[in-house]
């Protein structure tokens, strides 16, 4: 793949004409007051048919399910565990060019969408049984619930689970769970949480198994603080979570057994949360991208200084063209990812770290260059480019930061030697 297609093409044209009409005149009260995007997002999802195309998706994929585990197909005959038939996986395209376009306008109600349906979905529908899928997925791939999957704390950021203290001990024959989270996307409103901590059996921390319990908003012990207030993507609601012994029964442990997460099975289904998270950054940072060029590009012919257009001098011609190669290698990453979804095949963890490196760092750098551009009038809240070079940062912060990124993507290379 090396250029959008016609459907492509017509897809982000809709869906672009929407974000400018519907979303784009809420900029301030996104960007500087109280409203959650929520609401918004989901009008965005019941215009295209998306909530609806997901819940007939999972409804067909939970009837595989189910057909597998005795033996046959709906049709009755005898069946394997449903997998994508080659060359037949719905093209991932759909959920990219939304995550583009909305980018270009409020990459903080990507980052919202992203968790709930992306991680906290994601993390259900890997580790769940059928029937906690039915019971929490469903509603979240919809868009119909909203969730927040918690695993940063005050004092475990890059190292989240050595410093980990969240923990949950064995109650009867349920858990009290205990801990607090920090820096949760929509842990102010979530109504569903997936929240990971360890078994405190009275060993030592660092041999703790690493357990995922999904909540409910509203239960006993549970705290949802107000939203915090940082630096960029507004539109994307972050708060904290407080458990004080919150009880849970066998039911909300994701798979109903701790045996899947001895060992590094923990680990590794967090992990694989994670390759899902960074290769999503990519098609984040395209929608950043491609906006700040457009708008720097725009501005170049425009803005007049000693007598000529500032698109005359070469300055500004180099970071153009720097912004357009950036465009140019992440739009090709984006590719790759579209080519490998369609051919069932998953994205590395290494790659993701890789991808998510480059495009983070690419972003930003362009966002900021596109600041510099516009000179004062980039500093000022009116422009867009202002919001975009603050919303472009915390690319290279959430989903791993860029030194542990690197940190990663050496240990894979190192361990090919």
């Amino acid at each position: 793949m090396y250029q959008w297609n016609d459907e492509h093409r017509m897809i982000r044209a809709a869906v672009r004409q929407y974000v400018e009409a519907e979303i784009e005149p809420l900029r301030d009260e996104l960007e500087f007051g109280d409203l959650p995007p929520y609401d918004l997002l989901r009008g965005l999802f019941a215009t295209f048919g998306m909530d609806q195309m997901a819940r007939d998706g999972f409804d067909r994929a939970i009837e595989r399910e189910r057909a597998a585990q005795v033996g046959e197909d709906p049709n009755g005959e005898s069946a394997k565990p449903a997998v994508p038939a080659e060359g037949a996986a719905r093209d991932p395209s759909m959920t990219l060019i939304p995550i583009i376009e909305l980018c270009r306008v409020c990459p903080g109600m990507v980052t919202a969408m992203g968790v709930s349906m992306g991680l906290t979905a994601s993390a259900i529908m890997s580790k769940g049984t059928i029937d906690q899928k039915v019971r929490w997925a469903r509603d979240l791939l919809s868009f119909d619930k909203i969730g927040a999957w918690a695993i940063t704390e005050p004092g475990s950021g890059s190292d989240a689970f050595g410093s980990m203290k969240a923990s949950a001990k064995r109650d009867g024959d349920g858990y009290l769970l205990s801990g607090s989270k920090t820096f949760i996307t929509n842990g102010p409103y979530a109504d569903t949480i997936v929240f990971i901590c360890k078994l405190d059996e009275g060993n030592p921390p660092e041999e703790r198994a690493i357990l995922q319990f999904v909540l409910d908003t509203g239960m006993e012990g549970l705290t949802q603080s107000k939203p915090l207030r940082k630096m960029g993507i507004h539109s994307s609601p972050t708060g904290e979570l407080f458990l004080d012994e919150v009880r849970v029964g066998p039911d909300r442990l994701l798979g109903e057994s701790e045996e899947a997460f001895r060992g590094a099975g923990g680990r590794s289904a967090s992990k694989a949360t994670f390759s899902i998270e960074r290769a999503g950054v990519a098609a984040m940072a395209l929608g950043i991208v491609e906006r700040c060029l457009e708008l720097s590009v725009a501005y170049a012919k425009d803005r007049v200084q000693f007598g000529r257009p500032i698109g005359e001098f070469q300055l500004i011609q180099l970071k153009l063209a720097r912004m357009e190669v950036a465009r140019l290698n992440i739009e090709n990453l984006v590719f790759r990812f579209i080519e490998m979804g369609a051919a069932g095949e998953q994205v590395g963890f290494a790659e993701a770290s890789a991808a998510k490196l480059y495009a983070a760092q690419a972003a930003t750098e362009v966002a900021m260059e596109a600041v510099q551009l516009f000179g004062g009038n980039g500093y000022m809240s009116e422009y867009p480019v202002e919001q975009l070079a603050r919303d472009a940062k915390v690319l290279q912060i959430y989903a791993g930061t860029d030194e542990i990124q690197i940190s990663q993507i050496a240990r894979s290379l190192l361990a090919d030697v």
